[in-house]
């Protein structure tokens, strides 16, 4: 008779926990992919200022974000149109998510 008073406490316990891992991997609204210094640095490139090795990390890291990975060069048999689309996905969460800069 115990065993089975613990049985619906164990399934209910279990279906809450359940209900807390779905709702904490739910973010309340759009998640930003590109940090303020990636946006700083991919407008910095766009507009042809010098290259440091800060920028091109930044970039690099962009990508990685966007699934691309360098590592593979010789190996990797989709190159470089794996690389073309992470560029594109990079463009376009540069062109939602990160502000004009205001010219004079």
């Amino acid at each position: 008779m115990k065993s089975i008073l613990k049985l619906p406490s164990l399934s209910c316990v279990l279906a809450l926990s359940l209900t807390g891992c779905v709702m904490s991997s739910v973010q309340p609204g759009p998640r930003a992919h590109l940090t303020p210094t990636q946006c700083s640095d991919l407008t910095a490139l766009r507009h042809h200022e010098p290259l440091t090795r800060e920028r091109n990390a930044s970039e690099i890291a962009a990508l990685r974000e966007a699934g691309y990975d360098p590592s593979p060069l010789f190996d990797d048999p989709y190159y470089p149109d794996d690389l073309q689309a992470a560029q594109r996905l990079v463009d376009y969460w540069y062109q939602t998510e990160c502000r004009p800069t205001q010219s004079n």
